[in-house]
């Protein structure tokens, strides 16, 4: 079986080379190059979109969005052993989603910042959406 060819990272510095014939300003073409994302960064936000694939960890930040909670009490809410919530939210502080403060010998859960609030509100209400 044979792979298809790689792709030529060369060819981002030369011209557009379309066979379709259509107006284009080659300099609005360069410009975007440079202000898409970059291979590193768009590998980046793949591996967290990724990890938000999973349905249990998005059920634990539907949790910490209403309030931070400790293992055993996101293990309630959430129908999980509180072996595989921890393991989860290990995936979840991975990517900097989760953070945790120490009570005592109580640890408490919370999303790490507003832009994860964000991202998960503004899915949840895209998907609320009534359909075309």
């Amino acid at each position: 079986m044979t792979s298809a060819p790689l792709p030529n990272h060369k060819r981002s510095e030369q011209s557009p080379n379309c066979e379709v014939q259509h107006p284009v300003d080659i300099n609005s073409v360069r410009q975007l190059h440079g202000e898409i994302l970059s291979v590193n960064k768009a590998q980046r936000m793949a591996e967290f979109f990724s990890l938000l694939g999973d349905a249990n960890r998005l059920r634990i930040l539907s949790a910490l969005a209403k309030q931070e909670l400790c293992v055993c009490d996101l293990a309630a809410v959430v129908r999980m052993s509180e072996s595989a919530v921890s393991h989860q939210l290990r995936a979840l502080r991975a990517l900097r989603l989760v953070s945790y403060r120490k009570q005592g010998r109580n640890v408490f859960y919370y999303l790490k910042d507003s832009h994860v609030l964000n991202l998960y509100r503004e899915v949840a209400e895209h998907l609320d959406e009534p359909e075309d």
